[in-house]
């Protein structure tokens, strides 16, 4: 009996978070994450439907503060910007200062 080769499993290379896009949806919250790189990150917020506006975006910079950080090994900060729409959020995400 042979064995398989192991594979490695390698972790992907998102870019460095740059702005979010936050959408409520009648299926749920989805976002979309812009990246400094020029790359975009989409897909549905893990938070129930019914999750008033503010805590969506709490968990929207949630997620994207931790992806940074697992990804880049770097600190983010999460601006909110007005909204133009009832239903819609943007965001500016920025390297957070270091302090010395």
């Amino acid at each position: 009996m042979t064995r398989r080769k192991k594979e490695k499993k390698y972790r992907p290379h998102w870019g460095i978070p740059k702005g979010i896009v936050l959408l409520a949806t009648p299926e749920g919250w989805r976002h979309s994450v812009l990246t400094a790189e020029g790359g975009m990150l989409c897909g549905r917020l893990d938070v129930p439907i019914d999750t008033d506006p503010q805590n969506a975006r709490a968990a929207a910079a949630r997620m994207v503060t931790e992806l940074a950080r697992d990804f880049h090994d770097t600190d983010v900060e999460v601006s909110w910007d007005p909204p133009r729409e009832p239903w819609s959020w943007t965001a500016q995400v920025s390297l957070a200062a270091a302090i010395s």
